[in-house]
Order: structure tokens, then C-alpha cells, then sequence
């Protein structure tokens, strides 16, 4: 049987060589990103926009595609670039990524 590495609901994640703080939300689909380190690290270019409903309302978000590493895994993925300067996490990961990484997800970690 393979071992399979188990991470918490937050974990510290690289995202084209900068370490940041993001949120494991297994309820969200899609990546996001905050626009100021999409900005601080010149990500690029932008790929397509895709269209989000929340309780806040209808936002168009701009996507980028990044080079992630979560607990020594590699990923390409694709972020929405969102302004998450009033939010807890800069970036979250989503299922769509999560699936790809075969990571067990333990919320008392």
C-alpha cells in the first residue's frame, strides 16, 4: 500500500517560489489567488476570465496559471486573481487541484 501524506485545512505552500499561507477548502472547486502577489511576482499571462456567484454577488476574475508545490508535490494549476487582502488566507486551493494531488486532508492538523 502507498503512504499517502496527510495535510490539515491551512498549509504553507510555494506558488512560483514564494511561500504563502493557503486555506485546503474541499467545498470550493477552483484556486484563488490575491492580486497583490500575483502582481508582486509578475505572474502572467493572463489565460482566460472566468465568471463567480457568491453571496456577495457576480465578480469576473482573471486566470493565470502557476507553478505550485504543496508538501513537496508539484503542481501546474490555475488561479483566479482575486483581491483577498480582507480575508484570513492569500490563496486557497480547491478540489480540482486537490484531486490531482492524492493528499489525505485531516482537519486536526
Amino acid at each position: 500500500m502507498i503512504e499517502q501524506k496527510i495535510i490539515g485545512l491551512s498549509e504553507h505552500v510555494s506558488i512560483n517560489g514564494k511561500e504563502v499561507l493557503a486555506k485546503i477548502d474541499t467545498g470550493a472547486e477552483r484556486n484563488s489567488l490575491d492580486v497583490r502577489i500575483a502582481a508582486e511576482l509578475g505572474l502572467g499571462p493572463i489565460i482566460g476570465v472566468k465568471r463567480y456567484v457568491n453571496v456577495h454577488g457576480k465578480t469576473l476574475r482573471p486566470l493565470v496559471k502557476v507553478h505550485l508545490v504543496i508538501c513537496g508535490k508539484k503542481i501546474h494549476a490555475s488561479f483566479n486573481l482575486f483581491d483577498r487582502k480582507t480575508l484570513k488566507y492569500q490563496a486557497l486551493i480547491g478540489k480540482k487541484t486537490l484531486k490531482k494531488t492524492g493528499f489525505l486532508i485531516d482537519p486536526r492538523k
